[in-house]
């Protein structure tokens, strides 16, 4: 019985850990401080007073963060959608890889100039390049930005953490060489990494996406299970195949977002929750690895001070100037894309790569990876809010909706839509009896401001509103036009 009470102890101090995680994001909605921080810089200091939480092996943390990172990036591509993504796919694939190689020459540089080895220097800029899904979307909570900035801001957050990925492995099975035998081996080896991960991410997502809408299961709570299982194979089989896992787990959740399937709903809450969990083991394990009594000795806290400040207000502004001047973005969209790139997990994650490969110097640069990172979610993550008001960037926020209204069928539902009216459309303060929605369109339901909205032909539709058509599909034209700007 000793062995079941040390066990039942174990279980109680994880299940209290986990519950003051979960109600530190209220404590993060006040501060305006992502919830990620506390999780990492909590970690790190219980690290430090307890050495026994420091038992983990690096690979092990590397495992457990890589299976969070599949969550968290599949969870993330089926909230952005292929519809939503589609008008700027472009933008974010070039943000998304230009940038992150922009970004990592720039602080490789910097690295350099602090005195880092050549290839310390390359590893350091390549670790802290890529910007972090989960701090992103921790930061903007309930928040959504309206518009292209948001698409952008959340496409390539998710879309450089498989660059930076592909870009660190290539970096360490480079053989050594002439400097352009391995620039040239690194570009094989992620040209390889990022073709791969693609192909294999559209076709295991369309596989995925038959497979939920046409094979059937005898369980409700089968089916969002089906769906992790389906973004993990796809993960592996990537990987497998010397592909990026990541990207491929990316690009599959984005084919998947749109998709009407049974019990969709049910598929994307449950995602939503592991997605939560997935943050809080990513970061906490990861900040149980640092060593805070170490950093003073190797000079971490300065270093990574220095390289902090230098690629918040010079190294992405001075990349993203150079990438978006392309794009058709006013000022304040510019200046609000170029702060809002944060660091979390997955460049510490990088750092513990150089770490697992017994590289040179590489504990130190795990540590300056912790310290930059630190200042991010800190520091840059609290002020992002501000800096949004500042640019004129409207941030909507979004109230929780705790009662819901659904209406299970045994069929799909052919001829029914769902649309939010948008502002300026022809829709936005029209009656329902004057919009030409012909014969066969029936408008069945509206809710505003989270609140069921009787419907007659003298109610005037507004902007937000959602709306709930139905429509003879063999008679009917599309409608969506009428609701859309």
């Amino acid at each position: 019985m000793e062995g079941v009470e040390s066990f039942a102890r174990a279980v109680l101090v994880v299940a209290l850990a986990a519950t003051v995680a979960v109600l530190s994001n209220r404590l993060s909605e006040r501060t305006r401080v992502p919830a990620p921080a506390f999780f990492l810089l909590a970690a790190a200091v219980a690290s430090d007073l307890v050495p026994r939480l420091e038992s983990f092996p690096i690979t092990s943390v590397q495992n457990v963060v890589t299976v969070a990172l599949v969550v968290l990036l599949f969870h993330g591509g089926m909230d952005l959608g292929w519809r939503r993504l589609r008008p700027n796919a472009g933008a974010v694939v070039w943000i998304g890889v230009a940038g992150t190689f922009a970004t990592a020459a720039l602080l490789a540089l910097a690295a350099l100039l602090l005195g880092f080895g050549r290839h310390a220097a390359l590893l350091l800029g390549t670790a802290l390049a890529p910007t972090d899904p989960a701090v992103v979307f921790s930061v903007l909570g309930r928040r959504e930005i309206t518009g292209r900035t948001g698409v952008l801001l959340e496409g390539e957050s998710g879309a450089n953490d498989p660059v930076g990925i592909a870009l660190m492995a290539a970096l360490l099975t480079t053989t050594g060489g002439s400097v352009a035998g391995t620039a040239g081996q690194v570009a094989l080896t992620f040209a390889e990494q990022m073709a791969v991960g693609a192909a294999i991410g559209l076709g295991g997502g369309w596989a995925l996406k038959w497979f939920i809408q046409k094979v059937p299961l005898p369980s409700e709570g089968l089916y969002p299970l089906r769906a992790l299982a389906g973004a993990f194979a796809v993960y592996g089989a990537a990987t497998v195949a010397h592909g990026s896992g990541f990207l491929a787990v990316f690009t599959a959740g984005i084919l998947l977002g749109d998709a009407r399937a049974p019990y969709k709903r049910e598929i994307e809450r449950f995602h939503a929750a592991l997605s939560s969990l997935a943050e809080i083991v990513a970061f906490t394990l990861l900040g149980l690895s640092v060593p805070l009594a170490t950093f003073a000795a190797e000079g971490a806290w300065a270093d990574g001070l220095i390289l902090a400040v230098l690629l918040v207000l010079v190294a992405r502004p001075l990349a993203m100037a150079a990438l978006l001047w392309p794009l058709r973005l006013r000022g304040g969209e510019r200046v609000f894309l170029a702060f809002a790139g944060l660091k979390g997990a997955v460049p510490i994650l990088l750092g513990s790569f150089a770490v697992s490969a017994r590289l040179a110097h590489s504990q130190q640069i795990y540590d300056v990876v912790f310290v930059v990172v630190a200042f991010s979610v800190v520091v840059q993550g609290a002020l992002v809010p501000t800096v949004a008001r500042w640019c004129r960037i409207p941030m909507r926020a979004g109230e929780l909706e705790p009662w819901a209204l659904g209406v299970r069928l045994r069929d799909r539902p052919e001829g029914v839509c769902r649309i939010v009216v948008e502002s300026g459309s022809a829709a936005d303060g029209c009656a329902v009896a004057d919009l030409d929605l012909g014969e066969h369109v029936w408008v069945s339901l509206a809710i505003r401001e989270g609140a069921l909205l009787p419907v007659s032909g003298a109610t005037r539709l507004a902007a937000g509103d959602e709306i709930l058509l139905l429509t003879d599909p063999e008679q009917a034209a599309d409608p969506s036009g009428l609701f859309r700007k």
